[in-house]
């Protein structure tokens, strides 16, 4: 009875022993090697702009947003509708309040590898082509909305 009680006394110790060197986030997954490279794969922000000259904040707050998202995440904006009327050579910047102009945010977007895209049929539209473009701006292509990113997209519609 003794040596069964000992016996069992011990296995606990064991076990709990055992247990003790488990790690506190352990999930049964086995940890991958030090020397192993993970990629981090960021999320990506989708900013489309509708509007112009009429509403210049839901101009310029998006580009703000893309300009502060663009710190940690992919970002890409695309302009379409009316908003393709400041985006062209010789048209009036855009300027509200406490927030820089328009073409300074594509500016600054541009500094950050962002793609800036307008609609070519708004843009055609709106009797402008691709070459009237201001610089930082390039005419809008599908594969570019799910190619800037490999993780999850939010889109921010204006």
């Amino acid at each position: 009875m003794k040596a069964t009680l000992l016996f069992s006394l011990a296995l606990i110790l064991i076990i709990s022993g055992c247990k003790n060197n488990v790690p506190e986030n352990a999930d049964n997954t086995f940890p991958k090697p030090k020397n192993e490279a993970t990629q981090v794969i960021k999320d990506g922000v989708f900013i489309h702009i509708t509007q112009s000259y009429d509403d210049p904040h839901r101009v310029l707050m998006p580009l703000k947003m893309a300009t502060l998202m663009a710190e940690d995440k992919d970002v890409i904006v695309y302009l379409d509708i009316h908003a393709v009327e400041f985006l062209v050579k010789e048209a009036k910047d855009i300027q509200y309040a406490d927030f820089e102009s328009a073409h300074t945010y594509i500016k600054m977007l541009q500094e950050k590898n962002v793609g800036v895209y307008a609609c070519p049929a708004c843009l055609k539209i709106a009797g402008f082509g691709p070459d009237d473009l201001i610089d930082g701006v390039q005419t809008a292509e599908k594969d570019k909305f799910f190619n800037f990113t490999q993780g999850r997209i939010l889109t921010l519609d204006y």
